[in-house]
């Protein structure tokens, strides 16, 4: 069996409890998936960066060694010593991911990168549909953003241009890449041509897995509930979805958004207008909330691990994806999965992901609040709640997200970068 290496950007819940740490139960859930699926039939070492390390840490996990680092310095030593038959970097945009390449690259280790959202199509699309004096931050506000940071947003753009130019430059020097939609194929052969690219899909939670077509149609005495995965930065859209809302409380007075994550702060009225000042997008949701009747009708679950997050799923009426950009993503696929009915606007690989539109009803452009309001009123007025859309959906996610066949098809891939190797004229 090949010797495989991960660069992962994120300690998962199995690397946390091989070398003891507390593990964070609510990213990485789709690393976690294949890791699974895979580790049976593959020698796996898993590396990530820690910061609660101080060196290099090792565990071992039901047959795959976990490795923490506290930094990206150890990298060339961890690869003399592994010495993988090819290592893998989930993820194209994070500065460990150039490190990792570059190391291996020295050591003339075939590397294949997964590319996972694409950077520069989030990048240019981060603040759509926000108003322009949100927009800019001024000296104070970035001097106390270096002390204790808010969220700022032209903070937040440099950073996202930042991650769009890494990915970049990892993208120009990879040989092998790995995505999953016809979008994010196009972006490796704008900013990759000459890499060798392969299709696989995603495997998710196995807590999703297990559940599949659990969702089931309340009846509608109730008022109907709203779902959506997030909401904390421009780019998922939550600004579309304030304004869309009056419609569908016109219809259904007892309407209810729930987002699944962290509420806007707040730490009592003295505070208050200084971290509004210093949150300036969720200041600006405030603003729509009130402006437009919300109150009571937008609620924060904080965050969800997973069975929490399947169960705010199962409780839902109808999923919500309004994101100006999106790759193939996870929380879709979740609800598809369970057979939630789901709302999303066609941007990036979302038409890919849902059949073209098969699975989910698609709305565009993703900033119209009137077209979204539409198309939640289509899913909400069937006489079955969408419990046929849902279906559909849960069938396409079936094929998409089954953990047997995508682990089959990364095995595949894996093969074949190392027959590729094997063949070159300087092997």
């Amino acid at each position: 069996m090949p010797e495989i290496l991960w660069l992962v950007s994120v300690t998962l819940p199995e690397a946390a409890a091989a070398v003891g740490l507390a593990a964070d139960q609510v990213g990485g859930g789709w690393l976690t998936g294949m890791l699974l699926a895979l580790a049976p039939q593959l020698h796996l070492t898993v590396v990530s960066l820690d910061s609660r390390v101080s060196a290099p840490t090792e565990g071992t996990r039901d047959g795959v060694r976990f490795v923490l680092l506290p930094d990206t310095a150890g990298f060339g030593t961890l690869l003399k010593r592994k010495k993988p038959d090819l290592v893998h970097i989930w993820g194209t945009e994070y500065a460990a991911a150039a490190a990792m390449q570059q190391a291996a690259q020295a050591l003339h280790l075939p590397v294949l990168v997964g590319i996972q959202g694409v950077m520069g199509d989030c990048s240019v699309h981060l603040c759509d549909g926000v108003p322009k004096p949100y927009l800019r931050s001024n000296f104070v506000q970035r001097a106390i953003n270096r002390v204790v940071p808010g969220q700022l947003l032209d903070q937040m753009q440099a950073n996202f241009n930042a991650l769009a130019q890494g990915e970049e430059a990892v993208l120009a020097r990879a040989q092998y890449v790995t995505g999953r939609t016809n979008f994010d194929r196009r972006a490796v052969a704008a900013m990759a041509p000459h890499a060798r690219y392969y299709p696989c899909n995603e495997t998710l939670r196995p807590a999703f897995w297990q559940s599949a077509g659990s969702w089931r149609a309340r009846e509608f005495g109730q008022a109907p509930v709203l779902l959506m995965s997030q909401g904390n930065y421009p780019l998922k859209n939550l600004h579309t979805v304030l304004q869309a809302l009056p419609a569908i409380l016109s219809r259904w007075p007892g309407a209810v958004l729930r987002v699944a994550g962290w509420p806007p702060l707040d730490k009592g009225p003295l505070l208050r207008p200084v971290i509004d000042w210093m949150f300036p997008y969720q200041a600006w949701c405030k603003k729509l909330i009130a402006q437009n009747g919300l109150t009571g009708h937008v609620q924060y679950t904080g965050p969800l691990q997973a069975d929490a997050m399947r169960q705010a799923y199962l409780d839902a009426d109808l999923f919500l994806l309004p994101s100006f950009s999106e790759n193939s993503p996870n929380s879709l696929g979740e609800a598809m999965l369970l057979g939630l009915p789901c709302v999303a606007s066609r941007a990036g690989g979302i038409p890919d992901v849902t059949g073209g539109g098969a699975g989910a009803v698609l709305y565009d452009p993703p900033g119209d609040a009137k077209a979204l309001a539409e198309a939640l009123c289509r899913v909400l007025d069937q006489p079955d709640h969408g419990a046929a859309l849902g279906q559909a959906g849960c069938a396409l996610a079936r094929g998409t997200h089954n953990p047997a066949a995508n682990a089959a098809r990364m095995r595949e891939i894996y093969a074949q970068v190392l027959a590729e190797e094997r063949g070159r004229p300087d092997a």
